[in-house]
């Protein structure tokens, strides 16, 4: 069972409602017992990088997550703000991230540049595999739909799983273990979307 985590960010519903077109399980969820018993988690995340970090460490199950994911190494796939509460921080606010992956969040900056791509990147656009993801794999030139105005920036340039061309190429997924994470918004990207979320429930879960 996937257990998409409740804790009044993301687009939650959507992301259920493409798991139970797939036929996949999951439950829309804050309880404990529940996200314990689970083989998968999604962190969901949409708005500024302090408040959803807030929020996150209000919910009940907080103090659990980094057993689940450190320890029992639950198969977690962040979403979008999800994806940047994986590094340890953001330009964005103040607040640290989980910092289960190295690196920083850094906003758009075209400044300097002679063509200004609009902030936030919002659409769609092509996601590249830096290597043979496995969350992407079985998709031929893969588009996603994307918006945001910051971008992650992992230490170690092996957990960049796929970049995306911005005004420059930017790192739009990383993946470290058991720890997935996606810039752009799988639910809202139909049969890529679909696909990518079928690789996710189809990996074997760690011994």
């Amino acid at each position: 069972m996937i257990a998409i985590l409740d804790f009044g960010v993301g687009n939650v519903i959507s992301i259920h409602k493409m798991l139970k077109y797939l036929g996949i399980q999951s439950a829309i969820t804050h309880d404990v017992n529940e996200i314990d018993h689970a083989s998968h988690i999604i962190l969901p995340g949409i708005g500024s990088f302090d408040v959803c970090m807030s929020k996150l460490k209000s919910a009940e199950f907080y103090p659990q997550l980094n057993r689940w994911i450190l320890d029992e190494k639950k198969w977690i796939l962040g979403i979008c703000a999800g994806m940047q509460m994986l590094l340890e921080g953001s330009d964005e606010g103040e607040m640290p991230g989980l910092g289960w992956i190295a690196g920083r969040v850094h906003r758009f900056d075209f400044n300097n540049k002679e063509v200004r791509p609009r902030v936030p990147h919002m659409g769609w656009n092509y996601v590249h595999p830096s290597k043979s993801d496995i969350l992407l794999q079985g998709l031929e030139k893969p588009k996603f739909y994307f918006t945001h105005s910051y971008y992650c920036l992992p230490s170690d340039p092996d957990q960049a799983s796929s970049f995306t061309d911005y005004g420059f190429r930017f790192v739009s997924s990383v993946h470290k273990g058991n720890i997935f994470g996606v810039q752009f918004h799988p639910e809202k990207s139909h049969k890529y979307g679909m696909k990518l979320f079928e690789n996710f429930h189809n990996l074997i879960q760690h011994a």
